[in-house]
């Protein structure tokens, strides 16, 4: 399939060919987000060898994954290798590459070290004595696993000062996961591209399985609403192969958040976990793989980030799934679902509305770029919730920016079948009225919607912009 995107990531690996000396690379970040493919294309230039762990499971001891690995050495170089050392493996592959334009992909290396105690201090010892004796080489270390990745490599002494570079891949934007439509050439609308964004997000695999000649339903439901469809037991696969024996307590956790965000106590009080450490590193833990965000509470008075915060579900596909489709379960699976049209569905649209708002949130840097705000002015920006006291009314805004020039951006989205009119001003104006922030601060409305606005609404002229998500899906060097 053609490959989409990644166009900065692609940059930054191909400057590590233009030095003097060998580079050692990270790549990080969720599973399926595409970091396996962003290293084959990055090494379809050169020579590109590629091993994988396999996913750990009771059975899957230290001997077997180096005789996986002895296996994919041997497809290579047609050569019967011995697998009781992985310091023979890896010096029988520099030797190999010694005098060659290389790229080389260690992937999921997670899994292939994870039960040996010895394995990186290894290929740290061999980087050191062999491979880095070669200049044109790159060897990528490659996982899922991102808080292990951080803990033994990024964090490790025995790798301080030998990582050139580190990728951490996010999901694409908006104007590229576009691209799966051929969009803007193609027929497809914005508003049937963003209904299925805001279910699985930006995630290249995820993407793959789209079939652009479907509707936005049928396609979500063939993925989401099966049993057999490749997106039902994605959220326990995921978890199993990234968690291991403690898949449940991170699973408990994002139950925890699935109403809404709450913080740490409230999460330690709903799984029954410890408020301690424990906690903190398994919270920690998710915002690296990318299924959470940490979102600090606002302090107006002060253009430092409070130290008080709350934790939500950022990545799209999870929260759907938890929030749609786990509980609907045993109906899909007596198959009660297979001839009923998704948009029946008691609150379909004002559901597909909430994945909205999550998917702009993991897009903010266009929404920055809209408005014109430089990302260094920004104090803090995202989703705010004013609690109902004795001295403020409740209020609740979709996307707040907070700016250092004492500026409040208060962004309300709208997921519409229809042009939106100028009953909207009340509404906004209602909530900004109930909102408490200093007397010196500016106060800028703007509008984020999918299919347009009334002559009437734009006559009012209160909103001081008016962002089309549609314009949003369009690259800027098409």
């Amino acid at each position: 399939m053609k490959f989409i995107g990644r166009k900065h990531e692609l940059s930054l690996l191909t400057a590590l060919k233009n030095k003097s000396s060998a580079s050692l690379a990270v790549i990080s970040g969720r599973r399926r987000i595409g970091k396996s493919r962003l290293a084959q294309e990055f090494g379809k230039n050169y020579i590109y060898y590629s091993f994988s762990g396999l996913p750990p499971t009771q059975q899957t001891s230290p001997e077997f994954q180096r005789k996986t690995f002895a296996l994919q050495l041997e497809k290579y170089f047609n050569v019967p290798l011995r697998y009781e050392s992985w310091y023979e493996l890896f010096l029988f592959l520099a030797d190999q590459t010694r005098h060659t334009n290389s790229v080389i992909l260690f992937d999921e290396i997670s899994w292939m070290g994870s039960k040996d105690s010895e394995f990186l201090g290894i290929v740290k010892t061999v980087w050191d004595q062999h491979f880095k004796q070669n200049d044109k080489l790159v060897l990528i270390l490659c996982g899922s696993v991102s808080y292990w990745i951080n803990k033994n490599i990024l964090s490790s002494t025995g790798f301080v000062g030998r990582i050139s570079l580190h990728i951490h891949l996010k999901e694409l934007s908006l104007q590229e996961a576009a691209q799966f439509w051929n969009y803007p050439t193609s027929q497809i609308s914005a508003y049937e591209i963003l209904k299925v964004l805001s279910c699985i997000g930006g995630i290249p695999r995820y993407l793959e399985e789209i079939n652009p000649k479907e509707s936005a339903e049928t396609n979500i439901k063939r993925l989401c609403f099966n049993a057999a469809g490749p997106l039902y037991n994605e959220f326990d696969q995921i978890f199993s192969d990234l968690f291991n024996t403690r898949a449940n307590i991170y699973k408990n956790i994002m139950y925890s958040l699935v109403n809404g965000p709450i913080e740490r106590n409230d999460i330690a009080k709903s799984t029954e976990l410890a408020p301690n450490n424990f906690l903190t590193e398994y919270l920690e833990n998710l915002i690296q793989t990318g299924f959470i965000q940490r979102d600090f509470i606002w302090d107006f008075k002060s253009k430092n980030i409070s130290r008080l915060s709350k934790y939500r579900i950022s990545d799209n596909y999870i929260r759907f799934y938890l929030k749609y489709i786990d509980k609907i379960r045993s109906n899909i699976e007596k198959g009660q679902l297979d001839d009923i049209h998704l948009t029946t569905m008691s609150g379909w649209y004002s559901m597909i509305g909430l994945q909205i708002e999550n998917l702009i949130l993991n897009n903010r840097k266009l929404i920055l770029k809209a408005l014109g705000i430089p990302s260094e002015i920004v104090v803090n920006d995202g989703p705010y919730f004013q609690k109902k006291t004795s001295r403020s009314l409740g209020c609740q805004i979709d996307y707040l920016i907070q700016t250092k020039l004492n500026e409040l951006y208060i962004g309300e989205i709208k997921f519409s079948q229809n042009p939106l009119g100028p009953t909207l001003v009340e509404e906004v104006s209602s909530k900004i009225k109930r909102l408490k922030c200093p007397k010196n601060f500016s106060l800028r409305p703007f509008l984020i919607h999918t299919n347009g606005v009334t002559e009437k609404l734009e006559e009012e002229n209160y909103f001081t912009k008016m962002i089309n998500l549609q314009d949003l899906l369009i690259p800027e060097n098409p």
